[in-house]
């Protein structure tokens, strides 16, 4: 016989380890055991039957696995915890001696530990790391905006705002922007950049407090992290678009600032605000990359024109691509022939993001903010922002268009008509690029004008549309006139025997109808023969009509017997599915049919509203 196997020495009592017991295996305090974890990326774990993995206990636990524990003993950063954990212990023991002098050297001599193995560890390829960027993104704006507190480290906060400004920046020169949208929470910003699209929210600045049931010790955490892997992914991409890193700007004649030589704050702040400004251009390295790069892609075109002519490619799939191509192209420069100004009361840093990354010169006035390029009164201005009904001065040479004219642009990727913008309007509703309705899906009547308009479809395609209907349905007239035609030209001949026919048949049921009345009304047998005479029919012939079928209603009567086939051909354990896709559908339509009405009030409404004032 064979040795008998003790409990809990396998399966999920030896692959999952309690809280309690990793933090007494790694001699960590449970604050820096949190951060630990949180910096490598390990969390929680719910074991499929928690009495085996609890060796027996019931009470509920926080589990990990015991692999992630044991790959957690071997972090070099577990040894600088332990460090600061024996410098605190330090720190109070001199505290309370009152030794100054140690006190003072203790605090020079503070551990510090840095994250950049970390990320290299979590993220070994650079698109990792940009797939993975919506996170920081969003975690380091919201940081950006909130005020200090004793909570949060002093240097995090301007950390997080130099670090998305530099990341701003890089969006504008590379003009990777492509979706906005403005919700309750933020704006939305979505950008493409080497082949991935990112996608973060940016909070409305509007002096946040710190949530008081929000703990920022963890969320702290967080945000050191990603401030480290930000940091790494601006390099990178500064560098791939060959510009020095940390930023430098062109500081040209053209700006309206520091002509008299007056500054607005000290110089090393000067800079770093008008950087923060996006409304600068920033310094690229000088050296020979770009003319290398460039006559690489001009050969690399060469070569692609090459393989195309002598390869099988499809053709048509590579002009579908250029296509794309240059509509893209022509959507990096939506506001390039634009000049805006930009009022007191419209957010500055979103409008000015939004205008420079689609090629659009920006400036405000320059009491305001440091950054202005020109004043005002310039005549080139083509768009003033302005969220007031009514200006005290206005120029004529320029529209005057509320802000949302601007991201409504953006998502359309055309420049709207600006009546529908002006001050004191009524604002269009601003839809949401991220959504892609589905077929069945109620689709607003806005978004239906806009899709028509980017299509292309206009008035001059309808009424050819038109036309060709009309061609249609006279070709179908002139087939049923040529079936009429050959109907009527049918052998004459036999239609008069036929006749001759029918006029004998009545000429002998009337001699009969004639005996039968001089015969007596009693007879039984008499009434059994006028019984059978009008039993029987004449015969005769009439002329066909052409049916008209409804080509539209066969195939919807098709559809759905072959759907009812489908329906009884489904194996019962596929029925419950079925069922539920169909209740899916049937919610959709009555959510369409809902908010269709509802429009149609809404739109009955604003006409009595109309009316009304009329009226008035």
């Amino acid at each position: 016989m064979g040795r008998e196997k003790k409990k809990y020495t396998s399966g999920a009592a030896t692959t999952y380890i309690s809280r309690t017991s990793a933090i007494k295996k790694l001699q960590l305090h449970i604050i820096d055991f949190r951060r630990l974890c949180i910096l490598k990326g390990i969390y929680p774990v719910q074991p499929k039957d928690p009495k085996k993995a609890g060796r027996g206990a019931r009470i509920p636990k926080t589990y990990f696995r015991l692999k992630d524990i044991q790959f957690l003993a071997h972090e070099p950063i577990l040894w600088k915890f332990r460090e600061r954990k024996s410098h605190k212990k330090k720190m109070k023991k001199a505290l309370y001696k009152r030794e100054i002098k140690t006190l003072q050297q203790l605090v020079k001599n503070k551990p510090t530990y840095t994250l950049d193995h970390i990320v290299k560890e979590r993220y070994p390829t650079f698109a990792d790391a940009l797939r993975d960027l919506d996170d920081p993104l969003t975690l380091c704006s919201s940081f950006a905006v909130l005020r200090k507190n004793h909570k949060i480290k002093g240097e995090l906060v301007p950390l997080c705002r130099r670090l998305i400004i530099e990341f701003m920046n890089y969006v504008i020169a590379s003009r990777s922007l492509r979706k906005v949208f403005l919700s309750i929470k933020g704006i939305y910003f979505q950008a493409e950049i080497q082949g991935q699209q990112i996608t973060w929210l940016t909070p409305y600045k509007l002096g946040y407090q710190v949530p008081k049931k929000l703990d920022l010790k963890i969320i702290s955490t967080f945000t050191e992290f990603y401030t480290t892997l930000l940091g790494f992914v601006n390099f990178r991409l500064y560098h791939s678009m060959n510009i020095l890193y940390p930023p430098k700007l062109f500081l040209s004649s053209s700006s309206t600032e520091n002509k008299d030589g007056t500054s607005f704050c000290l110089d090393d702040e000067d800079v770093s605000e008008r950087v923060a400004s996006l409304a600068l251009d920033l310094i690229k390295e000088k050296s020979t990359v770009n003319a290398e790069a460039a006559d690489e892609e001009e050969s690399r075109t060469k070569e692609d024109e090459e393989l195309i002519a002598g390869a099988n490619v499809d053709t048509e799939e590579y002009k579908k691509a250029k296509e794309e191509e240059a509509k893209l192209n022509k959507f990096k420069k939506l506001f390039e022939n634009c000049k805006f100004f930009l009022s007191r009361e419209v957010p500055r840093e979103a409008l000015t993001f939004v205008i420079r990354c689609f090629g659009g010169k920006v400036s405000w006035d320059k009491l305001l903010f440091i950054g202005a390029t020109y004043d005002e009164n310039d005549e080139s201005i083509t768009h003033q922002i302005v969220d007031r009904p009514q200006q005290a001065k206005q120029h004529l040479s320029r529209y005057y268009v509320q802000p949302q004219w601007v991201f409504d642009c953006v998502n359309a990727q055309i420049l709207l008509p600006v009546e529908n913008y002006f001050p004191g309007e009524e604002l269009p509703p601003h839809l949401s690029p991220f959504v892609r309705e589905k077929e069945g899906d109620y689709i607003p009547p806005e978004k239906v004008a806009l899709l028509e308009r980017l299509e292309g479809i206009k008035q001059s395609d309808l009424q050819a549309s038109g036309s060709q209907d009309d061609e249609e349905e006279e070709d179908i007239i002139d087939d049923v006139g040529d079936d009429v035609e050959e109907f009527e030209a049918f052998d004459e001949e036999d239609l008069e025997g036929e006749s001759q026919l029918m006029q004998a048949e009545e000429k002998r049921l009337q001699q009969m109808k004639e005996e039968t009345e001089k015969t007596e009304t009693g007879d039984g047998s008499v009434k059994k023969a006028r019984k059978r005479k009008r039993k029987k029919k004449s015969l005769h012939v009439t002329p066909g009509e052409i049916i008209k079928t409804d080509e539209k209603e066969e195939a919807r009567l098709e559809a759905s017997q072959e759907m009812k086939l489908r329906e009884m051909m489904i194996p019962k354990k596929k029925k419950y599915i079925y069922k539920k896709i169909r209740q899916k559908e049937q919610a959709r339509a009555k959510r369409h049919k809902r908010l269709t009405t509802k429009r149609e009030k809404y739109e009955e409404e604003q006409r009595m509203k109309k009316a009304e004032k009329i009226q008035e």
